[in-house]
């Protein structure tokens, strides 16, 4: 430990990320971030990922954190650099997704004077813009910290509820030499917080004696990598289990105790079993029960005996529902202590009766598929990719009305197939982070949902897939703008206006050639299919442009208007006072 040879600070940095085992940096060099080039450089274990924007850069770093569930890490130089990471940076801390975000700063001597770029308190301060959006935001003081630091930084992100930390390095502080002190993670950090013996013995009583309980499980099953413990615990209980729609893929929708997704553009057979007001038993695992998660805080969520919820971060217990057990802890760990606690008490455990056919996908049948519009029904298109598509695809779905159609319409089926970028609901996540999350799993499929305006935020950054060989195929939902907006224009405001549509659409197809990624135009599900075929044949960067009707209302998004109307006029969004419980 103690070792008399010396690095330069930045050095040291970065052999502290080879021990956290980060295999890959995505950022934009700059003069003042040069010396954190330098050490990558001379090190040659970690790869730079050169990319387009520093937003592209965050959102990869936060596609690789989600996907193989270590440290996402991207970095940009002082200014606008940093700045231009900030939407990325804040889709990970609403997600919860350990990113480190490295940025650069002016020498300290140049401190105050207005040097070019210069971003410290005395002008566009970096470490105050980031506090808010990650847990920890710090500029090195000195060289002799950066180790003590670092280690911090590293700790915040990965303990507790995950989230994204930002280290702001002065120029001169970078090359500056210090003690080679590297140590193993576990010498600075925790292990994971685990439920007591008496709230496990206290919801294996509530199981015992439930006669129609139900899991909701969130995107939490996903940040914990809890898709064994819950799978295995549903099996054991034979409680059926609705995901959120940040949730799904945390439990394989082909399963027979599967209920779909709860909440926004959901499944039928998740409301029905959830709000018939007969659900006795309510275990809430990792989810905020926030507005999409509850369908606006309907009170027929809350269960006639006990709400359970467990959740890592104790400030989202209770929040939003009063709760009867709440258990603040890992949601694997505290698994893991449920079946063990009901396997070794050796009770029969009586299992709910389903009113539940097994749907391979009852979806479809859902929506009208009536269709005189120009291009292609956006439903036919992911069934289209549901037959295609490989059970193992890792499936990142943009904002807007790909959501709807992805969470409704697409079955998953395998552990962490299915990625949303919903806290902060960012456009132009799904065309960056699946780059990332195709470095964190290079032997599984993985493809990108997006809209036509998403894929015009940050579409550039396919160029840095075909730069790198990294083999994602983007499928581009192309109908000439802006689809929900110029939904909400005809059913909120009777169409007096059409500010969302382009005047002219985008070729994507001669975009994408012009960047180096291959490219495939479809007009019909026929074509599509094809294409998508094709595509993953082919195993090098490709992207579909798909020509939808831009005039399909999506599923989910009737009630999302009329919301939106109430909340316009002033009314209140659903008061989530559930029934007086009746405890024993």
């Amino acid at each position: 430990m103690g070792s008399s040879k010396t690095v330069t600070a930045v050095e040291l940095l970065v052999r502290q990320m080879e021990a956290e085992g980060v295999s890959y940096v995505f950022g934009i060099p700059g003069g003042p971030l040069m010396p954190l080039y330098e050490a990558i450089f001379s090190r040659k274990k970690i790869q730079p990922i050169l990319t387009k924007h520093e937003e592209g850069a965050a959102f990869m770093a936060e596609g690789y954190a989600r996907v193989s569930g270590k440290l996402g890490v991207c970095c940009a130089t002082t200014g606008p650099g940093a700045t231009n990471a900030l939407t990325g940076i804040a889709c990970a801390y609403s997600d919860s997704t350990p990113v480190l975000l490295l940025t650069a700063q002016v020498g300290t001597a140049a401190f105050g004077k207005g040097a070019l770029q210069e971003s410290t308190v005395h002008g566009v301060d970096l470490v105050s813009i980031f506090s808010p959006i990650t847990k920890l935001s710090v500029m090195i003081p000195t060289a002799e910290k950066m180790g003590e630091m670092t280690r911090r930084a590293l700790r915040t992100a990965q303990s507790g509820r995950p989230g994204p930390i930002h280290l702001n390095i002065p120029a001169d502080i970078a090359k500056h030499p210090v003690p080679l002190e590297v140590f193993p993670p576990m010498n600075y950090r925790g292990g994971k917080p685990a439920p007591t013996i008496m709230d496990v013995v206290r919801v294996a009583e509530l199981i015992f004696h439930a006669k129609r309980p139900a899991i909701l499980a969130g995107h939490g099953i996903e940040c914990a990598k809890a898709w064994e413990e819950l799978l295995d615990f549903a099996e054991l209980t034979g409680i059926p289990v609705a995901t959120t729609p940040k949730g799904k893929s945390s439990f394989p929708e082909n399963h027979a105790l599967s209920l779909g997704v709860f909440g926004f553009a959901g499944h039928q057979k998740a409301t029905d079993y959830l709000l018939s007001g007969d659900v006795d038993v309510l275990i809430v695992i990792g989810s905020s029960l926030g507005d999409w998660q509850t369908n606006s805080w309907d009170p027929r969520l809350t269960p006639s005996v006990a709400l359970i919820q467990i959740d890592i971060d104790p400030m989202e217990i209770g929040k939003n529902y009063p709760v009867d057990v709440g258990i603040n802890a890992d949601a694997s760990e505290t698994l893991k202590a449920l079946i063990l606690c009901i396997r070794s008490s050796g009770k029969m455990l009586k299992k709910p009766a389903l009113p539940l056919e097994t749907k391979e996908q009852t979806a479809f049948q859902e929506i009208d598929h009536g269709t005189e519009g120009n291009g292609i029904h956006p439903a036919m298109v992911v069934e289209a990719m549901q037959n295609r598509l490989p059970a193992d695809t890792i499936l990142f779905v943009d904002n807007g009305s790909c959501i709807n159609w992805g969470v409704h319409c697409y079955l998953a089926q395998t552990p962490g197939a299915f990625q949303i970028g919903l806290g902060l609901a960012a456009m132009g996540h799904a065309v960056a982070a699946a780059i990332g999350g195709k470095l964190a799993a290079p032997d599984r499929p993985v493809v990108a949902l997006v809209g036509d305006a998403a894929f015009a935020m940050n579409g550039m950054e396919i160029h840095t897939a075909a730069e790198y060989k990294i083999p994602v195929t983007w499928i581009v939902l192309n109908n000439g703008g802006h689809g929900l907006v110029h939904l909400g224009e005809q059913h909120q405001f009777d169409s007096k206006f059409d500010i969302s549509s382009f005047r002219k659409s985008i070729d994507f197809c001669k975009m994408a050639e012009s960047l180096g990624v291959k490219s495939y135009r479809a007009e019909t599900v026929e074509d599509f299919d094809a294409a998508l075929k094709g595509a993953l044949a082919m195993n090098t960067p490709c992207l579909i442009d798909v020509q939808v009707d831009i005039d399909v209302l999506p599923p989910g998004m009737k009630q999302r208007f009329d919301m939106l109307n109430k909340s316009y006029a002033g009314e209140r969004y659903t008061a989530p006072i559930g029934h007086h419980h009746h405890h024993h």
